[in-house]
């Protein structure tokens, strides 16, 4: 068995981190098909389960494991089954029908608490070895059982989707294919816990807060998160140590706050847990499937781990990207936007597996090896109505691909221009440059994106919202903000098809010696009878630290007036802009609170005690050419 590569600090911090991701999922029970849906028939139609078993690991602590075996008249069937494992901290038994479903069908499944959680022994928080050798021990332990033939696979959403990655890494030798949906994050300081030097404040405050609150174990402990509102401490960043709510529970802010304060992409974040990308030759050469959302936190590393892999293994390697938000591949609506029924996979938590494991476990011919690498959702061919939930209508189809990027697709640059038009044509000025001022103080709010489930993720009309914190009254749309520069395309004359990595290639200037550039994509709906004004709906955004626009192994302060080019990497997407709408790109300095805000005094990140409003001059000229380049897709046959 290998030693372990992941230091207990790095262990710790990292497993509150992906908790925090998969919460608003892994905190509910995964849910089954209709009780109405007729998927795969059963072949045994008795499970025997054995709770509770104590599986050993490497440091002698035991993890609680609840066994489902195939059964017939009450006992278990003689044979021996290929293995499914699914490693959770948020209780194993709300696993236990899809286990059931699972075993019914010719597997012995296996859930099991993380350690330090429910019944399993350890420590959990701050001070365990990372999960990564504990999904090792299980997976070699479950190999070798009796009932077991030798094959085990991984499956999970989120924090298990992760576990899983972590024992693909160690690559133990009874592992034979994981499927991680929305999870396995690429690089945590490029997404995840930081995203380009910024710190993705907001999901690690909320899961905190929500967690400290579940897991209260005094009453004045849960009494004072009771009392306090979390979006009531958005504002009040950074925290201090000891001097805010989360030190009541001093494990929380240790994390909280080392992640804030540790910017800098050194060796801490090139841990094999923290940086997947840095390590996929040692990862196993296994068949893996790789499930996102054009909505999700982790959507960049779903790509990049796909194409990461698919260059190094030999092992099929597949992708599925879908038109939802963290773990929502069973609904067919991402916030206040919809996409019809097709988007919805309503078996992901059955059915859909069982083919993949089928196939890949039982050498089944059920279809799987017939289909292409790259299956993605392409959203944009609905017609704007309001459907019966009150949802905008945006719709689309589903395409396969043997690439990522998709054949065929060319990246074209659209230029930003001094009226504010978006446009192929470059801009023939000597000199052209809008001016706005950025005020850490105001914000501009988070509104939609691949945010958190807590922060209200996914596609929203892109206006101040009493349900998006700081919004404030009248709740104008983003759009008539100072602090947002505008760049629109006219009305498209014929529908245009956006898929793959979209980059903004950015010439700006700061008067202060930091800040931050954000970038978000919009498809611009025209006014209509069910959306007077038109409805500006969110397809994909980023930001960029300017003190790591050139590095981010270390921090570089900016010289105030000086033109620098920034790049910001928003997530992939696929989208139809529809003839009629238009192509737009909004420019600012914050995303709040999913962003903490720059206070442009560069100051050390986290430490901050001052603010200064920052003049920000965006170059839109022949000299320095500010564009997006968007990769245009041929139109489907």
């Amino acid at each position: 068995m290998p030693s372990s590569r992941l230091t207990p600090r790095v262990g710790a911090l990292l497993a509150a981190l992906l908790i925090g991701a998969a919460a608003s999922l892994d905190a509910q029970p995964h849910r089954m098909p209709p009780a109405d849906w007729v998927g795969s028939p059963k072949q045994y139609d008795a499970v025997l389960v054995s709770r509770d078993l104590m599986m050993p690991t490497r440091d002698g602590k035991r993890m609680a494991t609840d066994i489902f075996r195939p059964a017939r008249d009450g006992q278990p069937v003689n044979e021996r089954f290929p293995v499914l494992l699914n490693r959770t901290p948020y209780d194993k038994t709300q696993l236990h029908s899809q286990a059931q479903w699972f075993a019914e069908r010719g597997y012995v499944v296996a859930v099991q608490d993380a350690r330090g959680r429910y019944k399993s022994e350890g420590v959990f928080m701050k001070v365990q070895p990372l999960d990564a050798t504990d999904s090792f021990d299980a997976v070699q332990w479950l190999a070798a059982q009796p009932w077991s033939n030798g094959a085990v696979a991984m499956w999970g959403t989120s924090f298990s989707a992760h576990m899983g990655a972590g024992a693909a890494q160690l690559a133990p030798a009874g592992l034979k294919s994981v499927v991680l949906n929305m999870g396995g994050m690429s690089n945590a300081w490029d997404h995840g816990v930081r995203f380009r030097g910024t710190y993705e404040m907001g999901r690690q405050l909320t899961w905190a807060w929500s967690q400290m609150l579940a897991d209260a174990r005094t009453p004045a402990v849960k009494a004072l998160l009771e009392r306090e509102k979390v979006e009531e401490w958005y504002g009040v960043q950074p925290f201090r140590r000891g001097l805010n709510p989360l030190s009541v529970v001093p494990e929380y802010e240790a994390w909280y706050m080392d992640f804030f304060e540790r910017a800098d992409y050194d060796a801490f974040w090139k841990d094999p847990m923290l940086a997947w990308n840095e390590h996929y030759p040692e990862t196993a050469d296994i068949p893996m499937l790789q499930v996102g959302g054009w909505y999700d936190i982790f959507l960049a590393g779903t790509f990049e781990n796909y194409a990461g892999l698919s260059r190094l293994k030999k092992s099929p390697q597949r992708i599925l990207v879908g038109p939802w938000t963290h773990g929502g591949n069973h609904l067919p609506y991402a916030g206040d936007v919809s996409y019809g029924r097709e988007a919805a996979i309503v078996d992901f938590a059955t059915d859909f597996h069982l083919r993949w494991f089928d196939h890949v476990l039982k050498r089944k011919s059920n279809g799987v090896e017939k289909e292409r690498p790259v299956r993605l959702f392409v959203m944009g061919t609905g017609d704007g109505r309001k459907d019966a939930d009150g949802r905008l209508f945006h719709g689309g189809y589903w395409m396969d691909a043997d690439a990522w990027p998709i054949p065929g697709a060319r990246d074209v640059p659209f230029y930003f221009h001094a009226d504010g038009s978006l446009s192929r044509t470059m801009p023939t000025e000597s000199s052209s440059a809008t001016t706005y001022t950025f005020d850490p103080r105001h914000p501009v709010p988070t509104i939609g994106g691949g945010a958190s489930a807590r922060l209200k993720d996914g596609a929203y009309d892109q206006r101040e919202d009493p349900r998006f914190p700081p919004s404030a009254p009248p709740f104008l749309p983003l759009r008539t903000r100072s602090d947002v520069l505008v760049f629109q395309t006219e009305p498209l004359a014929e529908d245009m098809t956006v898929i793959g990595p979209i980059k903004v290639v950015l010439h700006a200037s700061s008067s202060t010696v930091d800040t931050d550039f954000t970038a978000k994509l919009v498809d611009v709906y025209p006014s209509s009878e069910d959306w007077p004004g038109g409805f500006d709906l969110n397809i994909t955004d980023a930001i960029v630290r300017g003190r790591y626009r050139a590095t981010r192994d270390h921090a570089e302060l900016l010289e105030p007036g000086r033109v620098y080019e920034f790049t910001i990497e928003p997530f992939p997407t696929a989208n139809v802009f529809k003839k009629g709408h238009r192509i737009r790109v909004d420019i600012s300095s914050s995303n709040f609170p999913r962003f903490d805000v720059n206070p442009n005094t560069g100051e050390p990140l986290g430490k901050n005690r001052r603010m200064v409003t920052a003049d920000i001059s965006v170059q839109h000229s022949a000299t320095h050419p500010s564009h997006i380049v968007l990769p245009l897709a041929p139109a489907r046959r």
